[in-house]
């Protein structure tokens, strides 16, 4: 095996030539088992296959830089970089991670979870390479689906005042998740399609260079290449940014695309090199099934398909079940995505409402503000959206929403914990950073009839609101308990006294746990659904103080800036006698691992709520 001669960066330099493509077919066949156990990006990385080796035969790392946009697709490059043995633990808790991170080899350059951002972070790199005097070679791997990004054309705005070498390589596949959709993606399909320049060109180029005098030659071709290349390339984006355009290039050919680096390397100003690739490419599952496999849980190789079985619904097929029906009530409710149909639960409604159904790209900024216009012109948007992509369009929630207080619904799914993705897409700041808005609304449900009862409330509150929801299973218990929503207003599920569990959202169901474990213990205790976050209930707080000595505040959020400091607050404020204990996620970074097991380390699953309870109890 090939594969197995790679244990240090580097060593894919010993490989012969005529050996790429059956390492490249062991890279694949390694991939695609290892994934279909753990779990994984697999489409991108196997689209990202040629494309990583040649970027190593390229490059000398780590004294090279490679910045990978987004950064799932660096299965390939952790090969390459002596990490074979790290894929029995890819994605697990203490394990490698999915993702690069820089504390993990010195061959990962950058920490990389959202897209958008790898010009941004290799255009640092390059200023600081200029500044200390350094000569190594920076490139930045983006996709296409990334280009839709605003902060990627901020980063190429600034790009063309390079007088240095700089390398982007746009992996063009015309997918981010799911298919791309937009001016960006017409233009590079328009690109793809002008082939008759790019043959012209690397003829001449390949054919001089071998010839006496062919650099300059070449160089004077260079000189007026723009004019050849302004009559049949359309609209020259790139190199009228000030950037050099190299390619189209087969981004499954190593040969090709090791000669476009190296004459990449020569430009002394950034340059962008297009590589055309196919994602999932090798697999015929992933490539019928882009979506699927984009983040895919384990899975038959055979067949492609799930090897475990999902029974019940989970929090998404609830929301995209009440969207439909929103749909057909109200003409007025649209639905906005930020290229996330599919996992937010919005294909449905996209089938049936296709008017009344928005996917901007990867653009959640554009995605709130458009929100809001559409809000100014009579409409109801709801946002879906992932809480750590959500992250991303903070200036916007706060100054074009909720400053006009524009009737949005923010649907905020993988809140809280999500598991294996890790630190750069754990769902657990929305609480903190949304409740600090003034005029923004808070709301998170307990069970799956709650989430469809809250959007329905969200849709004719009139308010901006947001609506948090975990990823996983929707939580099926205290269906007996569905008090009508109130703006502000929790919900008494169990009433005792001493011991008061005030929880939000996904922590009732813990709650419940929790309370079963302390009654087992002798306590008196009881349960409060909050319901709210922004405007809290102070008047079950007042209920309480009367007949509890201990209140706890339970929350999938960090500590600070969540609901347990705003109980704390109130109660300090009205100078109760009674003890807040809040339970709550540290404030850190919390790394990849399964749920339940994150849950246990952190101190919030019904155990260790309990234990904590006690404790509290004990001390007071």
């Amino acid at each position: 095996m090939f594969l197995e001669r790679i244990s240090a960066p580097n060593d894919i330099k010993n490989i012969d030539k005529k050996d790429y493509d059956a390492l490249a077919a062991e890279i694949r066949q390694f991939l695609i088992e290892k994934i279909s156990v753990s779990g994984g990006h697999l489409g991108s990385n196997l689209g990202a296959v040629e494309l990583t080796m040649a970027l190593h035969i390229s490059l000398n790392l780590p004294d090279d830089k490679i910045i990978w946009d987004v950064g799932h697709q660096s299965y390939t490059h952790k090969l390459l970089t002596g990490r074979r043995d790290g894929f029995e633990s890819l994605r697990k808790y203490h394990g490698m991670s999915g993702f690069p991170k820089r504390k993990e080899s010195d061959c990962d350059a950058f920490d990389t979870g959202h897209s958008s951002t790898s010009i941004s972070a290799g255009l640092g790199l390059v200023k600081a390479r200029e500044l200390v005097g350094g000569d190594n070679t920076i490139v930045s791997v983006i996709g296409d689906g990334s280009l839709t990004g605003g902060m990627a054309y901020e980063a190429l705005n600034n790009c063309a005042k390079l007088s240095s070498n700089f390398i982007i390589v746009l992996n063009d596949n015309n997918m981010s998740i799911s298919e791309n959709v937009g001016g960006v993606s017409k233009y590079l399909n328009n690109i793809r399609t002008k082939t008759g320049y790019i043959n012209l060109r690397d003829n001449i180029y390949y054919s001089m260079l071998d010839k006496p005098h062919g650099n300059a030659i070449i160089g004077a071709v260079r000189k007026t290449k723009n004019v050849i290349k302004s009559m049949v390339v359309p609209g020259m984006f790139f190199e009228d940014m000030g950037i050099t355009y190299l390619g189209p290039v087969d981004g499954h050919d190593v040969d090709a695309m090791v000669k476009v680096l190296n004459e990449a390397k020569r430009v002394n100003k950034a340059v962008l090199v297009h590589v055309i690739t196919q994602k999932g490419r090798g697999y015929e599952p992933a490539i019928k099934h882009p979506a699927r496999f984009h983040g895919a849980e384990p899975f038959e190789i055979e067949t492609g398909l799930p090897t475990r079985k999902k029974e019940k619904p989970n929090y998404t097929d609830i929301f995209s079940t009440v969207m439909f029906k929103l749909g057909a009530r109200n003409e007025k409710v649209v639905a906005i995505t930020a290229a996330m149909s599919e996992g937010t639960g919005l294909k449905r409604f996209k089938n049936v409402y296709p008017d009344r159904f928005f996917d901007v790209g990867i653009a959640e900024q554009h995605a709130v503000t458009f929100a809001a216009g559409l809000a100014a012109g009579g409409l109801i948007p709801i946002v879906a959206v992932y809480s750590s992509f959500l992250q991303r369009a903070y200036d916007q929630i706060l100054h074009d929403v909720c400053i006009q207080n524009l009737p949005v619904v923010f649907a905020i799914d993988r809140a809280g914990l999500v598991g294996s993705d890790g630190e750069t897409h754990q769902g657990i700041f929305d609480l903190s950073y949304l409740s600090c808005i003034p005029g923004m609304h808070i709301m998170a449900p307990k069970n799956k009839w709650e989430l469809s009862d809250m959007l329905k409330y969200a849709v004719d509150s009139g308010v901006p609101i947001a609506i948090r929801y975990p990823r996983g299973t929707a939580y099926d218990g205290l269906k007996e308990h569905r008090d009508p929503i109130k703006m502000g207003v929790s919900e008494t599920i169990y009433e005792e006294k001493d011991i008061a569990l005030l929880a939000v959202g996904s922590m009732v169901a813990t709650a419940v746990d929790a309370r079963e474990i302390l009654k087992e213990k002798g306590y008196k205790v009881s349960l409060v659904n909050a319901r709210f976050v922004k405007p809290i209930d102070t008047d079950v707080i007042d209920r309480l103080a009367a007949k509890h000595s201990l209140i706890v505040t339970m929350e999938e959020n960090v500590a600070s800036g969540g609901y347990g400091e705003k109980v704390i607050e109130y109660v300090k404020e009205k100078n109760y006698s009674l003890k807040v204990l809040p339970i709550a996620i540290p404030d850190e970074y919390v790394e990849h691992g399964s749920v339940d097991l994150l849950k246990q380390e952190i101190g919030i699953d019904a155990a260790s709520v309990a234990d904590r309870v006690v404790a509290a109890i004990k001390r007071r």
